[in-house]
């Protein structure tokens, strides 16, 4: 029989590679079209699945306090895509998704730390084999000077995914599917609250609906993948291997855009699998 702690592994791991992919397509689609608008329609689109799988397949209701929780984790989480998708679309995908997801990463494991306790010297060096399998994977070698303004960006998006995992986290530990209604009905009102005020609301452009659509539907199926993974196990660890969601973007730039991988990413390819020994140990 498969154990809590092996689901929880599988499933934070299963979030980083389609949140990656989502992150590839929303990032993709926001070169040729407002940030703001891509991730509304993303988010619309996904929200309408997650509410029809919750009618059909959630068997029991959070309570209110679960649902206060899952309310702020879609608010933080439209926060760290409104970063990260401005963040990509500048065109320095190899700078902004390491540095968020390094952020990212931190955020909830020191809230865990003191909230769950030590995780233990063999996971606590798999988490740090973990960021750096992130920096190696995601970045390009050589010199390499961060912008103030690349900095801002990353560091935002990071703190708004690192949140997310937080609150996300602490909405998941009795049902999964209700919260991430929850949390993407939020992230919706949050969206069109800020379409409405700056007055940006329009409609994608008619080739860009596809990509728009497909980030959508990888964004939920990685929030619920993490969802579970924070359901069966510590919140650091899956918000650790979630974390690793960057390796997915650039590799899939790699082969779609044909951005040039070199060494060091390959490199980080055998270190993140020696982090996530190290994590399951």
């Amino acid at each position: 029989m498969i154990s809590a702690e092996t689901l929880a592994v599988a499933c934070g791991l299963g979030s980083a590679i389609v949140w990656g992919a989502g992150d590839f397509a929303g990032g993709f689609a926001t070169r040729r079209a407002n940030a703001l608008t891509v991730i509304f329609f993303s988010q619309l689109i996904g929200g309408t699945l997650l509410l029809a799988a919750a009618a059909l397949f959630a068997s029991g209701i959070p309570t209110g306090q679960h649902m206060l929780f899952a309310g702020l984790a879609g608010i933080f989480g439209v926060m760290g895509l409104i970063g990260l998708y401005r963040g990509l679309a500048s065109g320095r995908m190899g700078l902004v998704a390491p540095l968020s997801a390094i952020v990212t990463a931190i955020v909830p494991l020191l809230f865990s730390m003191v909230t769950e306790g030590y995780p233990g010297h063999l996971r606590l060096a798999g988490f740090a084999t973990g960021m750096a399998a992130v920096w190696l994977l995601s970045s390009p070698g050589g010199k390499l000077t961060v912008k103030p303004g690349e900095l801002k960006l990353s560091l935002f998006a990071g703190l708004g995914f690192g949140l997310f995992f937080i609150f996300m986290g602490a909405a998941s530990d009795q049902v999964v599917l209700w919260p991430l209604v929850a949390a993407r009905g939020s992230a919706i009102l949050f969206m069109l609250f800020i379409l409405l005020s700056t007055r940006q609301m329009t409609v994608p452009p008619r080739g860009q609906i596809g990509l728009i659509a497909l980030a959508g539907i990888l964004d939920t199926t990685g929030n619920a993948a993490f969802g579970m993974a924070a359901h069966f196990g510590r919140l650091d660890i899956a918000a650790v291997l979630a974390s690793l969601y960057p390796a997915s973007t650039v590799l899939l730039a790699w082969l779609i855009l044909r951005e040039r991988l070199g060494g060091r990413q390959w490199f980080g390819v055998s270190v993140a699998a020696v982090a996530l020994v190290l994590i399951a140990a």
